[in-house]
């Protein structure tokens, strides 16, 4: 059973049976198929992830695909940020004719004095090997490239990423 349920997962997360092109996007299978793939990492950390979605939040319309390679490395690199025991927090809300996903991590922070080349290609605060910075370029491109836009705070105990995408309705 578990088994099944992890390759429906990652059937989901990857978006094996469909075409590349924009279409609504359902985000509650989304996010869920990515914290799905990501909980055996969560599991070695004691790291708790949970998941909270607005009731009947929209639709937005993008690449299913490319989302979830946004959430996944957002989740993962709240996983690589908290201590054994920390928690990462993943919810989506409507606001206006927008939908914004929230990852929140209670780890370090991000310091004031490289938080403004985090976005930057091959620029990471992972040890060497752990990392080649492309990871935050790429998710910044993907959500340009689903119309949307990415902002983050940080501060010592509290990292959030926001997602901010537009509706899928007319």
């Amino acid at each position: 059973m578990r088994i099944s349920s992890l390759v429906y997962a990652v059937k989901g997360f990857t978006h094996m049976d469909h075409a590349n092109a924009a279409e609504p996007v359902d985000l509650g299978p989304s996010l869920a198929n990515t914290v799905t793939v990501l909980t055996s990492k969560a599991r070695e950390k004691s790291v708790t992830v949970t998941l909270e979605l607005e009731p009947e939040l929209p639709k937005v319309r993008g690449f299913a695909a490319e989302l979830n390679q946004v959430w996944g490395n957002l989740i993962d690199n709240a996983l690589d940020a908290v201590a054994n025991g920390g928690r990462v927090d993943v919810d989506a809300v409507r606001e206006g004719k927008t939908v914004v996903v929230r990852i929140v991590d209670d780890g370090p922070g991000v310091p004031k004095e490289i938080s403004g080349r985090i976005f930057d290609p091959f620029f990471t605060t992972k040890p060497q090997g752990h990392g080649i910075g492309l990871g935050l370029d790429i998710v910044r491109r993907l959500v340009r490239h689903n119309d949307g836009t990415i902002e983050f705070e940080s501060r010592p105990g509290r990292t959030e990423f926001r997602v901010i995408l537009p509706t899928a309705e007319d």
